[in-house]
């Protein structure tokens, strides 16, 4: 038999043995069951599932219906869950690692707690999933729906959420360094206290936004429309940067980009003093009378 019949076998005899345990599992809501996937579970049906701690190494789990399911704890490694209906599961405490969620459904999903590094979100719908104290490292979730997503504590360190809905968001106290928030839409969302430092928000729309006390250094705000913003001071825009297309309330200005380096990094523009005059010439000495 090939290595792949193995884990197609393997992963039958699994979710059989799974079948015959839902009923205990129902009744112990809190056992810890460790389960390892591989292979090949295209389109299951894992509904309402107990999979504590399950981990899923390499295994592709495109469209499969997890729809409430409870995968507190579970490990998702280099594995395959595009198109996947995750509504309303428990993923409290999951690592996701190089994972593929590319267009899943995580809508009031619960995920605070995640583990993720370079898992793929993108056009993944996330309304109203609570990411609260996520670790979201370089996360790819460009074109998601966010909608009323909370993000609070969260870490979103070089996270990729360019072209992304996220009216109504909330990222208050999160960690937002270097993260590219181009082209996105943050109307009403909450910046709270968040750290931007060096984000990319290059013609992003923010519409009654709060970003009181929320640190824009180094934060690009180019094409960016904040004129309708909540809490923005002179002092937190005198540390970022923009152009003739940034729309700001009112009264306050900031400085124009120059040198861009990459998406995250720029130079501000600041007066350079003028060189000192060089000194005047010796007059030349009188000549005898």
């Amino acid at each position: 038999m090939s290595r792949l019949g193995v884990s197609i076998a393997a992963l039958t005899l699994s979710l059989l043995a799974m079948t015959g345990q839902a009923h205990a599992w129902a009744e112990d809501k809190d056992v810890a069951k460790l389960t390892s996937f591989g292979g090949m579970c295209a389109n299951c049906d894992l509904a309402g599932r107990k999979l504590m701690n399950a981990k899923f190494t390499g295994a592709n789990f495109a469209k499969a219906v997890l729809i409430g399911a409870d995968l507190r704890g579970a490990m998702f490694y280099g594995s395959d869950f595009g198109w996947a209906d995750l509504s309303r599961a428990d993923l409290r405490g999951a690592e996701m690692r190089g994972a593929n969620f590319t267009r899943a459904n995580f809508t009031d999903a619960r995920m605070s707690g995640i583990e993720s590094s370079r898992a793929n979100f993108t056009q993944a719908t996330l309304v109203r999933v609570d990411l609260s104290s996520a670790e979201l490292h370089a996360a790819t979730m460009v074109g998601a729906n966010l909608q009323k997503a909370r993000f609070a504590n969260a870490e979103l360190i070089a996270a990729d959420l360019s072209g992304a809905n996220a009216r109504d968001a909330d990222f208050s106290n999160a960690d937002i360094n270097h993260a590219n928030f181009q082209g996105a839409r943050f109307d009403g969302a909450r910046f709270h206290n968040a750290d931007m430092t060096g984000s990319n928000l290059r013609g992003g729309i923010f519409n009654s936004a709060d970003f009181r006390n929320a640190d824009l250094t180094m934060v690009n705000l180019s094409g960016a429309d904040l004129s309708s913003a909540r809490g923005l001071e002179q002092e937190q825009l005198d540390e970022a940067c923009g152009d003739g297309g940034t729309r700001l309330p009112s009264g306050l200005s900031v400085r124009p980009c120059n040198g861009l380096r990459s998406s995250q990094h720029f130079m501000l523009l600041r007066a350079v003093p003028k060189p000192p005059a060089p000194p005047a010439p010796p007059k030349a000495p009188k000549g005898p009378k």
